[in-house]
């Protein structure tokens, strides 16, 4: 055998390992991705459940007043089970004579946390007010505030973190911006009668459309929300 042919042999093999460490690379890429993006999104998790418990926690301290901006989203997944817990901390502060009050974005979809907040006892209303899109608060007794921070900037994005501050001086600040721009919004069953005017549709389209029942709706209507 001639030692072009051993040589053309022996580059033929070591391109084919080549190639098999290759193909074994891109797959242990592909599963440090996959790994990676599955812790990602553990932590996002995680981080989203801890604003919650800051928030109850929050709550739990609260004696004569809470107030905030919320984003107002209707709740899906686990957050369906944290929106209750806190509509039933609404009802117990409600019933214990705090006063409980939120300003949310004024958008047809934010209606159905509306409507559960305002029935478990919170007064609430819808704003443009340009801080309610991208801002995220509570306050609660004039002393404690809790911060809620998005992953990104923009009202579409979830709130991520919470950061509870024991400042009576932020809690001022923020309290007084608050109530600017809660004088002069929409409360929740004006709001909903507006849509109803609005959009012209069926009480039964509604229903589907904002997740609140026909009965409801009919209430408001007439001015008996």
């Amino acid at each position: 055998m001639k030692i072009e042919t051993i040589l053309l042999i022996l580059e033929s093999l070591l391109l084919g390992f080549t190639i098999i460490l290759l193909l074994f690379n891109i797959k242990e890429g592909r599963g440090r991705r996959n790994l990676l993006l599955e812790v990602e999104k553990t932590t996002k998790v995680l981080t989203r459940q801890e604003y919650f418990l800051t928030v109850m926690d929050a709550m739990l301290d609260a004696k004569r007043e809470l107030i905030g901006f919320i984003t107002g989203r209707m709740p899906t997944g686990d957050d369906t089970k944290r929106t209750r817990a806190i509509v039933n901390n609404i009802e117990r502060l409600s019933k214990d004579g705090v006063i409980v009050k939120y300003i949310i974005p004024k958008f047809h979809d934010r209606i159905y946390l509306g409507n559960m907040y305002s029935k478990a006892g919170a007064q609430v209303r819808y704003s443009t007010c340009a801080i309610v899109h991208d801002c995220r608060y509570i306050v609660v007794d004039d002393r404690i505030v809790v911060i809620g921070m998005p992953e990104s900037t923009g009202e579409k994005e979830a709130t991520r973190k919470g950061y509870r501050i024991p400042s009576e001086g932020l809690s001022t600040v923020l309290k007084e911006y608050f109530e600017r721009c809660w004088e002069g919004n929409i409360g929740h069953e004006e709001y909903v009668r507006e849509v109803i005017k609005q959009s012209g549709a069926t009480l039964k389209v509604l229903s589907h459309e904002l997740q609140i029942s026909e009965e409801e709706l009919e209430k408001a209507a007439l001015g008996k929300a």
